[in-house]
């Protein structure tokens, strides 16, 4: 990957960044971390012609997605996102991967995650969520494993606190666009990490935030290109 940016001043503009030095660029300043990892189009798109962000994915993209898993302690995600990206429990594929954290306003744990050793997939709810629907996820996945945030809606501040006291220190957000919207409106961001797909796909789609608006400014830390695909790192300054 070439290198556009570095604000560290580690590296040169213009130097070629292999695999062994993209840990480096990546490391959170902070052993407490949130960090959010979106792909978008040049026309802003979250998602493809098929409704999915794997149809805009790239190679170098891949890349950096890999790494984020692995440098993080456990993988966010919205339960849309899981039913709409089929996403299975990440241990279910890899005894390695990090567990998966499912938020789901409903408490309604989408069956794809069911799979994999105990404490492989948490659920994060309310405690005003549909009470049979909670007891059907307790079913699958052991009560001890569904954690309630919150009241009317999941207080995802509390969610990151809860997550941090058992350990998860390092949190990455896969998606969905409406997930990282309510965490960056609760102010519990600490970065995003976005690449820009080569792609224009037009139609409708959602962006990689929704929901009501957010005025955060963002300090660039890293940019990288490869192969027509931007891929940077951005500071939540709040």
């Amino acid at each position: 990957m070439r290198l556009l940016l570095d604000s560290s001043g580690t590296h040169a503009p213009g130097a070629q960044i292999d695999a062994a030095a993209l840990p480096d660029l990546y490391a959170a300043p902070a052993r407490r971390w949130l960090r959010a990892n979106f792909v978008a189009t040049l026309d802003g798109a979250a998602n493809g012609t098929d409704q999915r962000s794997g149809s805009i994915n790239t190679e170098a993209d891949h890349v950096v997605f890999d790494l984020l898993r692995r440098m993080t302690d456990v993988v966010v995600v919205g339960a849309g996102t899981v039913r709409a990206e089929g996403y299975p429990s990440l241990q279910a594929e890899d005894p390695q991967a990090p567990p998966l954290v499912v938020v789901s306003h409903s408490g309604q744990l989408p069956v794809s995650v069911a799979e994999g050793p105990p404490g492989s997939v948490l659920l994060v709810t309310r405690s005003g969520a549909d009470a049979r629907a909670l007891d059907a996820s307790r079913d699958l996945i052991g009560e001890e494993f569904v954690l309630t945030s919150g009241a009317d809606e999941v207080d995802l501040v509390r969610m990151r606190n809860m997550l941090e006291d058992k350990g998860f220190r390092q949190i990455l957000c896969e998606g969905g666009p409406t997930l990282l919207g309510s965490l960056l409106r609760a102010g519990v961001v600490d970065e995003l990490d976005l690449t820009w797909s080569p792609l224009i796909v037009g139609g409708e789609h959602p962006a990689i935030v929704n929901g009501p608006e957010v005025n955060l400014p963002a300090s660039p830390a890293v940019l990288l290109e490869e192969g027509g695909s931007i891929l940077g790192r951005w500071f939540v300054n709040r």
